[in-house]
């Protein structure tokens, strides 16, 4: 018999946009279900860091339990799904006050928020969402031990004073580190770390590449992408200019790495830069901006049950499509053609 091929290695870069984040929690069900990649490093922003956390839980957990690589890996993929339906069931249970909607549904306190800041409707941080985290998420298991069957970790957090972005990973990484990664300006107190206080990842890495460029051994990348990069309708409200600035905000810095990475490709197919220098990156995207975009932008701050759930089966039919079309392409080409998207 046979032996069976091992399964490839595949990195995942996880873009952010509040509770559709959950159609991602359905593009990571449907990967971790089917079992046939190992993931090395997992880059995210926002939800999506609050994704890749809940996912490398469960393969931490994994790893205390197994000591067999084989074991390890099958126990993580079903831990690791449990974890993501712990955090996406927490959300819905919580259901809008998870982000900030009072805050942007209720006319009287949307009129309040363009002339107070958190640090007047919200003085003492209270946000829900950080106790659910820490439940779920056991971060000191996290950063213990390095073993090869838990994927590295990259959260991306805005520094308020300088406005580059922070890569929180290893020892760094916290529920701190996640809360910075997740925090809106409008809504919450910037989140102190180390001296430093923090904002939104999304607006200097929606999610961060860099980190699975150099900090990982795998060349393919998986980009679950959530904010509509095309809108093909002039917006002509106030809130749907507000939506479309927000989503050409949050799409900036991927774009600019996705040319780099391009520029780059190009330049070693040519034989004008050094392979032993240079990693020619396998790029992959499943589209959710598309799937997602009739929902709106102002849908992103809808969190009930039914919502939350509806994202997750879009989400599961979008990985499954792509598993289908793609798998065997990873480790082989690229999928992504960047010169269409850029």
């Amino acid at each position: 018999m046979a032996e069976k091929a091992p399964a490839p290695p595949l990195n995942l870069a996880l873009q952010g946009g509040g509770s559709h984040g959950a159609f991602t929690w359905g593009v990571l069900d449907a990967l971790l279900e089917d079992g046939g990649f190992v993931l090395e490093g997992i880059s995210g922003t926002s939800a999506g860091a609050m994704n890749a956390v809940a996912l490398a839980h469960g393969f931490a957990q994994a790893a205390l339990q197994h000591k067999d690589a084989a074991e390890a890996h099958r126990a993580g993929c079903a831990l690791a799904r449990e974890s993501l339906t712990r955090l996406w069931e927490g959300v819905g249970a919580m259901g809008s006050l998870m982000w900030g909607v009072p805050l942007q549904g209720n006319p009287l306190l949307g009129m309040m928020s363009q002339w107070l800041s958190p640090y007047q409707t919200n003085p003492l941080g209270i946000n829900p969402l950080r106790g659910l985290l820490e439940r779920v998420v056991d971060f000191g298991a996290l950063c213990h031990e390095r073993r090869a069957s838990v994927p590295k970790v990259f959260v991306c957090a805005t520094n308020v004073r300088t406005g580059r972005g922070e890569i929180f990973s290893g020892a760094h990484l916290s529920a701190d580190a996640v809360m910075a990664s997740a925090c809106l300006p409008l809504v919450f107190k910037a989140v102190p770390i180390g001296g430093e206080h923090y904002w939104d990842g999304g607006f200097s890495g929606n999610p961060a590449l860099y980190p699975l460029i150099y900090q990982t051994q795998c060349a393919d990348v998986l980009l679950v992408q959530i904010n509509p990069i095309e809108h093909r309708d002039l917006p002509d409200t106030a809130q749907e200019i507000m939506e479309r600035m927000n989503e050409v905000t949050f799409n900036a810095s991927l774009l600019g790495e996705l040319r780099a990475i391009d520029f780059v490709r190009r330049l070693l197919a040519e034989g004008r830069l050094d392979p032993q220098h240079y990693k020619s990156m396998r790029m992959h995207r499943i589209d959710g901006g598309s799937v997602l975009a009739p929902f709106g932008g102002a849908s992103k701050m809808r969190a009930d049950m039914g919502f939350v759930r509806q994202l997750f089966q879009l989400g599961r039919t979008e990985g499954e499509r792509w598993l289908h079309r793609h798998r065997r392409d990873v480790g082989v080409q690229h999928t992504l053609h960047l010169t269409d998207n850029l």
